[in-house]
């Protein structure tokens, strides 16, 4: 398994919380914002719904749209004219400086950059160009045509369709399977042909839009339990069936539990999911459900499970009976992936892709976690939302990146709450290790400018305040003085007791006092500047390199940072 596999590595925080001052500074900006905004609206006059009619937009959206989300809007919606491999070309926009283009559509300059492809879900790289699927895919469009503009009851099943089905339940080792033309419709439109009215359904708190969707649409009871947590989940089912059904306290009809990702593919030795990785039976669970696009680069998703749950849903799903079914090209992709997975072609490439991703995705999130960022998720999972928090730093990392030909998709409010911003890496086995650390460094020069590492020790709370008051950071086993402000401006321009010279900045005696080591620091004079030769010795993490003395920069800065504290 991913965690095996990962030994070694720090663990994943338990949960996402930011710094004190990260939420202050987030706070105080969007208020910030909202009043300026609404400053600026007593000069401009929105316009007036004719009499009788509905509001086009609802003018709390309208209003976060123009002021707030219209000045970095150009993070999202980046257009790309290349498939989405390793490297993918993205279309050039005007720059968005400019209040009058906060609100429209950014022009193309006609030009295309080259970037690293970290915004794709394309977990075995199946998106491109692939010698063995792509030539199977063509010669079943010139067989079957682009569409079969059907349904599956009336005239949409082909022998591909058939085939298809029997593989994914052979695969996943179920009784039978269904397939849908689109991922979103798998959830939304099964689920209220599987429950009702007097059907009691958990799911969780971070359950994917369609399966909210869907539970909507059914009309059952709905009860949260927080994300991941089974102890919550356990006190939720226990109290709802001890109660019964509201008013009436009759028995439920039904009790089913609602969590996404528990098929997702590539999760596993051989990339069967979730039920391969924990081992358990997939006989086990009632209803599989699981998506196309992500692993094997096309389009539809699935229900797997038992013969009657299969027939039932032929008979009764809204997907199944009115919309178009899989296109003959995306049921063919689908088909040529699943087997070069399962070693059909003799090749052994698909094993190679399950385990490539499996390696570049434990690589690259235990490389993130080495940089003290806060990063979301399990090991071998190829998606690790990094979070943000400060809208702010969003904007600001998505266009740095972008400069540095990496594109990262970015998520905001209302995708997420207004405080849980971040940006979330797509990792892919098409990627090379050369790829992973050419972004790694990206990001790496990114994380130390904005300081979002928060996991470490000089990335939160006052010690990473005073980094980025300084410039630069305590050492390790630095604590802040009981004193308040004037005995840490005392302290911060003390001179070093470790090496007596004052090089480190007074740095070297208070590791000295954190761990009884001593400096050893020597200072490397070079046309009247001081910097720290050896910074790991008296606990510094970055080179100092400012006029005059490292200790009298300490001085200086101590008042001042005192002060802001």
């Amino acid at each position: 398994m991913g965690v095996a596999a990962a030994e070694g590595a720090p663990p994943p925080p338990p949960h996402p919380r930011a710094a004190w001052y990260i939420n202050v500074l987030c706070t105080w900006t969007l208020s910030l914002l909202a009043f300026t905004g609404r400053i600026r609206d007593l000069f401009w006059t929105r316009p007036k719904t004719r009499k009788g009619f509905a509001e086009i937009s609802d003018p709390h959206q309208d209003f976060y749209n123009r002021r707030l989300y219209g000045r970095i809007h150009d993070c999202w919606n980046r257009p790309i004219a290349s498939a989405p491999g390793a490297w993918i070309d993205v279309m050039e926009r005007e720059d968005i400086a400019g209040s009058y283009k906060s609100t429209r559509k950014l022009a193309f300059t006609g030009r295309r950059q080259r970037c690293l492809n970290l915004g794709s879900y394309n977990y075995l790289g199946f998106a491109a160009a692939d010698e063995y699927c792509t030539p199977r895919v063509l010669s079943t469009m010139e067989a079957w045509g682009i569409s079969t503009c059907s349904s599956r009851a009336e005239g949409g099943t082909t022998p591909l369709h058939a085939e298809l089905e029997g593989l994914v339940a052979e695969f996943l080792g179920t009784e039978d399977a269904i397939t849908y033309g689109m991922g979103f419709a798998t959830n939304s439109a099964s689920i209220p042909a599987l429950c009702g009215p007097g059907t009691l359904v958990l799911s969780d708190a971070l359950n994917h839009t369609s399966i909210v969707a869907g539970v909507k649409a059914s009309g059952a009871s709905v009860k949260v339990f927080r994300h991941n947590n089974v102890r919550h989940l356990e006190s939720l089912l226990r109290f709802h069936i001890a109660e019964g059904q509201p008013r009436t306290h009759r028995p439920w009809k039904k009790v089913r539990l609602r969590a996404w990702g528990c098929m997702r593919a590539a999760r596993g030795a051989a990339g069967a999911g979730l039920c391969e990785q924990a081992g358990v039976d997939p006989r086990d669970v009632d209803v599989l459900m699981g998506t196309f696009t992500k692993s094997f680069g096309s389009a539809g998703g699935y229900v797997a499970g038992s013969k009657r749950l299969v027939a039932y849903l032929r008979r009764h799903s809204p997907a199944h009976l009115y919309a178009a079914s899989i296109a003959p090209g995306a049921a063919q992709q689908i088909i040529s992936a699943l087997k070069l997975i399962r070693g059909d072609d003799g090749s052994g490439r698909g094993a190679a892709k399950v385990a490539q991703l499996h390696d570049n995705a434990n690589y690259f999130r235990r490389k993130l976690l080495e940089m003290g960022l806060h990063v979301l998720g399990d090991w071998d999972s190829p998606v690790m939302p990094i979070m943000v928090y400060h809208i702010g730093l969003l904007a600001s990392l998505s266009r740095r990146l972008l400069s540095r030909r990496v594109a990262m998709v970015v998520v905001g409010f209302p995708a997420t709450p207004l405080l849980l911003c971040r940006c979330r890496v797509c990792i892919s086995a098409a990627h090379s290790r050369e790829d992973l650390d050419y972004a790694l460094d990206a990001l790496r020069d990114l994380v130390a400018a904005s300081g979002i590492d928060f996991a470490n020790r000089s990335g939160g709370g006052l010690r990473g305040l005073l980094a980025r008051l300084t410039g630069r950071a305590p050492p390790r086993g630095w604590r802040a003085p009981a004193g308040g402000a004037a005995a840490l401006a005392a302290e911060l321009s003390a001179p070093c007791g470790g090496c007596g010279e004052g090089a480190c900045g007074g740095l070297g005696s208070r590791r000295a006092s954190s761990d009884g080591s001593s400096c050893s620091g020597s200072a490397v004079v070079s046309g009247g500047s001081s910097s720290i030769a050896d910074s790991s010795s008296c606990g510094a993490s970055a080179d100092i390199s400012r006029p005059g003395s490292a200790a009298d920069s300490w001085a200086a800065l101590a008042p001042s940072a005192a002060k802001s504290v």
